[in-house]
């Protein structure tokens, strides 16, 4: 499986943050960037570890995304 890829990611050009835990749903494309694999993690330390690793400009307006935006996987 793709256990290694479980997580959250951030879509930088919108803001959107998704907790993949489904080998299913594991977006693509240059907008996504791997942010932590902490399946479990807060919206507040999502925007913290954003900050942290320099990846949108403005963190604290990151907010959960909507998995209609990412294709699924067969």
């Amino acid at each position: 499986m793709h256990h290694d890829k479980f997580g959250i990611y951030i879509n930088v050009r919108e803001g959107k943050a998704l907790r993949i835990n489904s080998p299913y749903w594991i977006p693509e494309g240059e907008d996504w960037v791997f942010l932590t694999p902490e399946t479990n993690c807060t919206l507040v330390r999502i925007r913290e570890l954003a900050r942290e690793k320099d990846i949108v400009r403005d963190p604290a307006k990151i907010s959960w995304g909507d998995f209609g935006k990412v294709a699924r996987r067969d």
